[in-house]
């Protein structure tokens, strides 16, 4: 599962190396509008989300038909969001620039989110069918999907943002094109895996029925994910309108920042999906002492894996914002000198990230999701936000000031979500013996 999630990572990581080589404006355009995407995409993936832990505790009931019933309709909520989603994607440039950002840098932004809009169906549906495999252990097949379209996306890039092997040079475009000819191949091959070796649960026979019972329940689950998952990646989003503010340069370095740190959660990420479906599946059969015991193990894990990220962004800072660069630009020395200070401070918030994103997924696995959105929102949003502001600019630390704010906000998301897992949940379940 970490493996797939860093090969997933790996395709907007890609963009971000090949656009900072074609040129730091395109960096920095990507950089909003891949905010404005994984926003919306964030959100919407709170209804896959949703069936991991429904389908692992109907698995661990040897229920396919709830199995089935959870994972189409996981289905059906994807594209309706998706659909209505697409106008913010056309009509960007204006929000935008209302949120203060370059009139140009925003103008190539839109033109990147009109075609990366169009590939928001696709990869909601790869997002709820990665999250049913996952649920019945079929990890490995979602890796190697996963792996094949990171592959495809870099030849992709490398042919159509700076024209080579005969294609047009299409710069932030190509990059777009690209990603949208990934999540056709993601869909394409979760779908045909899904037929030919999980064909007792018939998902795709008599698609087109809706089942309302099912969906309500994904809904009310999934939404409070989506919702919470909107509000964390929204507070990150928040740096870097603000980074905006403060110009191209920090924007740009922001961006590689924030990838580099993006890279490394993505394993944390991973250890929570595998505590989600062990929740679930424990969840299932009611085996609270199991729930405890695998929550304890992913947040070891996940605490040892901060450590290493730490001593690789302070021993390496300088190597790796440069590798996002093309050494002969201009601003290639400034870019390297703010980048470095950023990742300084990526380095410090390993811990809590992951502590709070192994917390939340623990309460994913035993459907506990609306005082953890709760939680998690004035976290991010009462106190990660306007900390950022405060430090950013009233306190004048600049772009080292917004990530002070950053991890700030994290922390107490961290310290509150624990908290709830530990001594709220578990007790009223070793009480209850059944879900809550």
């Amino acid at each position: 599962m970490i493996g797939g999630h860093v090969a997933q990572f790996s395709v907007a990581l890609t963009d971000t190396v090949m656009l900072g080589w074609y040129s730091v404006d395109a960096l920095a355009a990507v950089v909003l509008g891949t905010q404005i995407f994984f926003l919306a995409f964030i959100l919407g993936s709170g209804f896959a989300f949703a069936v991991m832990p429904m389908v692992a505790e109907a698995f661990a009931q040897n229920d396919e038909t709830s199995i089935r019933r959870t994972t189409r309709m996981g289905m059906w909520l994807s594209v309706i969001y998706a659909v209505v989603m697409l106008p913010l994607f056309w009509w960007s440039q204006p929000v935008l620039v209302a949120l203060g950002q370059d009139p140009d840098l925003s103008a190539s932004a839109q033109d990147y989110l009109r075609v990366m809009g169009i590939g928001l169906i696709p990869a909601l549906l790869v997002m709820v069918l990665k999250s049913y495999m996952a649920a019945l252990e079929h990890t490995r097949v979602v890796f190697w999907i996963t792996v094949a379209a990171a592959v495809i996306n870099a030849f992709v890039n490398y042919a159509l943002i700076f024209g080579n092997w005969g294609a047009p040079e299409l710069g932030i475009i190509g990059a777009a094109i690209a990603s949208l000819s990934v999540q056709g191949v993601m869909i394409a091959g979760a779908i045909a895996y899904t037929l030919i070796k999980l064909p007792e649960h018939d998902l795709f026979s008599r698609l087109w029925r809706p089942d309302f019972d099912a969906m309500t329940r994904v809904f009310r689950i999934g939404v409070p994910i989506g919702l919470t998952t909107l509000a964390e990646v929204g507070l990150f989003a928040a740096g870097a309108l603000m980074m905006g503010w403060l110009g191209t340069i920090e924007l740009a370095a922001h961006g590689i920042a924030i990838n580099l740190a993006g890279l490394m959660f993505m394993v944390h990420l991973g250890l929570g999906n595998a505590a989600t479906v062990r929740a679930g599946n424990a969840l299932g059969r009611r085996d609270i002492d199991q729930l405890a015991a695998g929550a304890r193990t992913g947040i070891w894990m996940s605490l040892i894996f901060a450590v290493f990220s730490i001593i690789v962004f302070v021993t390496q800072k300088e190597w790796l914002i440069s590798l996002f660069l093309d050494p002969n630009d201009p601003n290639f020395d400034a870019i390297v000198t703010t980048g470095a200070a950023f990742l300084i401070a990526a380095a410090i918030f390993q811990f809590v990230d992951g502590a709070q994103a192994l917390a939340l997924s623990v309460l994913r696995g035993i459907m506990d999701t609306r005082v953890p959105m709760i939680m998690a929102t004035i976290s991010y949003w009462v106190v990660g936000v306007p900390v950022s502001y405060i430090a950013g600019f009233w306190l004048g630390w600049g772009g080292v000031g917004i990530w002070v704010g950053l991890a700030l906000g994290l922390a107490v998301a961290a310290l509150l979500l624990m908290w709830r897992f530990w001594k709220v949940m578990v007790p009223r379940l070793r009480d209850s013996a059944v879900p809550v």
